[in-house]
């Protein structure tokens, strides 16, 4: 398994990179961030500085989206970045959430995000593609390799991700639902005539090393709003008990509303309704001891990466715990397997 970190880039920058520069000696293998320009610095700039400062670590948003970019300005961005550093990016992607609705925008189409990551997979693989009626391929790019990894959560964006996506990115670290999804997205990848086990599967949640519960789960309780902002239009779409666990969708009733400007911020005063179960059902939480054993359950279901969100209190603990305990104890696991 491998293990990423997940980050906002928050000023200042420096804080940031230093925050990687950390991963990367802890042993994490990927930094991602949020990708909202309105909430927080252009993640892009900073990728690069994070690139020059680290020598293997992967860099990535969790999630872009395909309506506030051109598709083509992203696909340079990605092949610049490998032309400049190696091939050290991964492109994560959904219809998008807070960087569309900051601005009343909409989420895109199932059919648009389809094609955004034909057309940026294509382009930032150094290749040509068909693009609003020209042929459209990157005269200077050589060699460039990047993989797109879908953001998903209800049955027709699993379907799409099993169908097109290297890589599936789960935004909770629920064993029960990352289960159902997990063999939902390859049931749809097999059936679509693609090797299921080609496909990344990567769980993206909160991780907090440390043993005052009440204060863990208060640090994170945003994530469960977060996802409640996803789950609602399930809810909208599907309804309540519809093709997605009740266990997703139940929490969110008494949901009355959502502040962007306290978007993935520990201390938001809008997220009462999640409940201390969701948060510790959909985290990571406690000590280096509980996080192997739900990180080892996870990964029995064949999930292939750990992005860990650090929007709280402890970030550099959390590091140094993963570095020295959790990391080295699931690799031990599978050497001794192998």
């Amino acid at each position: 398994m491998d293990f990423g970190v997940v980050l906002q880039t928050n000023p200042p920058a420096s804080r940031v990179i230093h925050l990687s520069q950390l991963a990367e000696a802890h042993g994490f293998s990927h930094v991602w961030t949020f990708d909202s320009h309105l909430l927080w610095e252009e993640p892009y700039v900073i990728y690069s500085a994070i690139l020059a400062a680290t020598r293997r670590v992967t860099v990535g948003p969790l999630v872009t989206n395909p309506a506030t970019r051109d598709w083509t300005v992203t696909a340079s961005i990605f092949a610049t970045l490998n032309e400049m550093y190696g091939n050290r990016t991964v492109c994560g992607i959904g219809r998008g959430d807070s960087a569309v609705r900051v601005t009343n925008g909409r989420p895109s189409t199932m059919t648009e995000l389809r094609e955004s990551i034909h057309v940026i997979r294509e382009l930032a693989n150094s290749r040509p593609v068909e693009y609003k009626g020209a042929t459209l391929q990157f005269p200077w790019s050589r060699g460039s390799e990047l993989d797109v990894w879908v953001a998903a959560y209800g049955p027709m964006a699993l379907k799409l991700t099993g169908e097109v996506a290297d890589g599936f990115i789960l935004q909770l670290a629920d064993v029960d639902i990352a289960e159902w999804m997990i063999r939902t997205v390859r049931d749809a990848a097999a059936a679509a005539g693609r090797d299921p086990d080609a496909i990344a599967f990567c769980v993206a949640a909160p991780m907090y090393i440390g043993t005052d519960r009440a204060h863990m789960i208060d640090q994170t309780r945003w994530f469960g709003g977060m996802v409640g902002n996803h789950v609602a239009d399930i809810v909208a779409k599907y309804g309540a008990h519809g093709s997605v666990p009740d266990a997703l969708t139940d929490y969110i009733a008494g949901r009355t509303g959502y502040d962007y400007n306290s978007h993935g911020r520990a201390g938001n005063d809008h997220v009462d309704f999640v409940p201390d179960e969701i948060v510790e059902r959909f985290c990571i939480l406690g000590t280096a001891e509980e996080h192997i054993e739900k990180l080892e359950r996870l990964r029995a279901l064949g999930v292939t990466q750990f992005a860990g969100y650090l929007q709280h209190d402890n970030k550099e603990e959390t590091l140094r715990v993963y570095g020295e305990t959790v990391i080295p104890a699931l690799q031990l696991h599978v050497t001794a397997k192998a």
